[in-house]
């Protein structure tokens, strides 16, 4: 008779969870939240930084449409595969509402872009997130608590220690173009906040794709120049990483309070004086260094703040 082999038990992986590690669909709603929002950040990082260089070749109106279109190619396949009805919106009003006012903030910031540099840029947009607390306190009802209010201003503090030292005055009134462009995103991102109440993320980031995408193409023909292969790859990886930025966001804002989120957002500095010394060979000065360090500092605190906070 054949002898069987011993049979052991398969190691479980509960053994982890004993240790006290938890996987992330186990975290708190809050922190998980803010990992969709800082992972958000990174790639919208790597977006600006294609974006500018494509901006400085080309009319910057056709540099928008290409972005929004090749990021509406990227969804179509799985909107092939589940069909059109599973990504119809519940309010097809409020997701064109939300393009217009995205389009609008898009052809400002676009208009700016080639013309003032990164760091200025990346200092001016970090205005958003105070238009974005007032503007969820005044019109979503969320709480602003004092604590993320500290967060905000800690962090726009680091902000202002990285910038002031390097501020040069270049750009003229583009820099107020940039500015204006602050609010109006503000306004789109509470107005996603509102749409996640009821919309799923992939129907959202889908219908600004293509609101954007119609919505860009009169502005994009009458300077159209025809893009070389490598800036049809560039535009490519901007859309890959304008749909996954933009459905990171999406997932923050249906897990947290959009309030809660936007001291994160001071994060995008320090991705973005990495990538200035990668890709263009830029050395971050103490100045940043000190600046990352309070923004990491107020980052961390307001996270711990929010987990221990129990949610409804």
């Amino acid at each position: 008779m054949k002898r069987r082999k011993p049979t052991y038990p398969r190691r479980q992986w509960t053994l982890a969870h004993r240790r006290g590690l938890r996987t992330f669909a186990n975290w708190p709603v809050a922190v998980r939240g803010m990992v969709w929002m800082v992972l958000g950040g990174f790639l919208f990082s790597l977006l600006n930084t294609i974006a500018r260089d494509l901006t400085l070749h080309l009319d910057v109106y056709q540099s928008q449409f290409l972005r929004y279109l090749f990021g509406l190619l990227v969804i179509l396949p799985w909107v092939w595969r589940e069909g059109w009805r599973a990504y119809m919106p519940v309010n097809l009003a409020g997701q064109f509402w939300r393009g217009g006012v995205h389009t609008l903030g898009l052809v400002l910031w676009f208009t700016a872009l080639p013309k003032i540099s990164l760091a200025d840029m990346t200092a001016i947009g970090f205005t958003g997130p105070i238009f974005i607390m007032l503007g969820a306190a005044w019109f979503l009802g969320e709480p602003m608590r004092k604590d993320r209010w500290i967060a905000a201003i800690i962090g726009f503090s680091g902000v202002l220690v990285v910038v002031l030292p390097k501020m040069s005055g270049d750009g003229g009134w583009y820099n107020l173009v940039m500015l204006a462009s602050a609010p109006v995103f503000a306004a789109s991102f509470l107005i996603t906040k509102a749409l996640t109440r009821y919309e799923k993320p992939g129907v959202i980031v889908l219908w600004q794709a293509l609101t954007v995408t119609v919505l860009s193409l009169p502005m994009a023909i009458p300077n159209w120049q025809m893009p070389t292969p490598m800036q049809w790859l560039a535009f490519a990886a901007t859309g890959v990483l304008g749909t996954l930025a933009h459905y990171c966001l999406t997932r923050a804002f249906a897990l947290a309070d959009i309030s809660a989120t936007q001291s994160l957002r001071f994060l995008d500095l320090v991705w973005a004086s990495v990538l200035g010394w990668l890709v263009f060979g830029d050395i971050p000065s103490q100045s940043t260094w000190l600046g990352a360090f309070v923004i990491l500092w107020a980052t961390v605190w307001i996270a711990r703040r929010e987990g221990r906070r129990k949610t409804a």
